[in-house]
């Protein structure tokens, strides 16, 4: 998903590695329940090996870590929940000194926060192409994607009236008289080289322009008053994350990105090079999950953890169960 600013970055990597560097990682949150093989089956020579499962600790990023974890453990391998990371400096720099062995990364977090490019690439196939490309000299191989894509976006409240109840693509935002075009962004989005303006100029309607978005029109929120201005008519579009739970919770549209602005966030299982040798099957285990999480069904498994106040592990466990992973 997208991450902080480069300088912000760079803060956090140096004290990140001094942290790594003076007493390593502590599991925070090892729970996971007890599953049996499903669809994923034991592997040959699992049993004794001892994989390390990274993750960072937001709620999607909590849920991806624990299908991870019992996945493992269903194919009998001797895992460790390294799951609750605080950050994503964190869990890359675990994966690079070899405390991770594997994890759930996005494309774009990739390519723009950790490799240094100032733009995403839209194409989610050419996104991940790019990223494993350059990740392979640091000895990490990218699993291919899900379907998922936590990427910026926005979004309409279900009972907006008038004109404003046929949009259901940014493009359509310009044909609105300039009054309606009202936003309620973060600060963070609002200067990214992948946020708010650039958006506006890619879609004809620049900030500050005669017949573009008054800056007026604009209000800075935090990310979740976002939601509920936007549910409540306070602006009539919001930034949101694009498999966020509350979109569901609101009824919240999302609005198709019809001019393919937004960069790639897939998300995609990394595994360190060294363990994917010694274990090929991996890949296999893998390939079985990452083709069912959609945005839909990770909007929902969000929704589960943020609105209706279950455990992350617990969520992982059951949808695991209903697509008969694991028993």
């Amino acid at each position: 998903m997208p991450a902080p600013g480069s300088r912000v970055r760079r803060l956090a990597a140096a004290l990140t590695l001094v942290l790594l560097a003076g007493c390593g990682l502590q599991t925070a949150s090892g729970f996971a329940p007890t599953a049996r093989p499903g669809l994923i089956r034991p592997v040959p020579g699992a049993a004794g090996s001892r994989v390390t499962v990274a993750g960072k600790n937001f709620t999607e990023q909590l849920v991806l870590g624990k299908i991870g974890v019992l996945a493992l453990r269903a194919a009998g391998f001797d895992v460790v929940d390294h799951t609750d990371i605080p950050g994503s400096v964190a869990s890359r720099a675990a994966l690079l000194h070899g405390e991770a062995d594997v994890q759930w990364e996005y494309t774009g977090t990739a390519w723009i926060a950790y490799l240094g490019h100032e733009r995403g690439i839209p194409d989610p196939r050419q996104q991940w192409l790019a990223v494993r490309a350059a990740d392979a000299s640091h000895g990490l191989t990218w699993l291919p994607t899900a379907p998922l894509n936590n990427t910026y976006g926005l979004a309409i409240r279900p009972d907006a009236p008038g004109p404003l109840r046929t949009v259901r693509r940014i493009s359509q935002i310009a044909g609105l008289p300039v009054p309606l075009r009202t936003f309620c962004v973060e600060t963070e989005f609002a200067s990214r080289n992948d946020g708010f303006e650039p958006m506006l100029k890619a879609y004809g309607m620049p900030l500050g322009a005669q017949n573009g978005v008054p800056r007026g029109n604009v209000r800075l929120l935090d990310a979740g008053a976002i939601y509920l201005a936007t549910d409540s008519g306070t602006c009539n579009f919001g930034e949101i994350f694009t498999t966020d739970g509350r979109i569901k919770a609101l009824r919240l549209t999302v609005l198709a990105d019809d001019r393919h602005f937004f960069p790639a966030y897939n998300a995609a299982p990394v595994v360190r090079t060294r363990v994917l040798e010694e274990h090929p099957q991996i890949a296999g285990i893998f390939a079985r999950i990452a083709p069912l999480l959609n945005d839909r069904v990770m909007i929902e498994l969000n929704r589960q953890v943020d609105v209706d106040g279950n455990e992350p592990a617990d969520v992982a466990y059951r949808w695991m169960r209903s697509t008969h992973l694991v028993t």
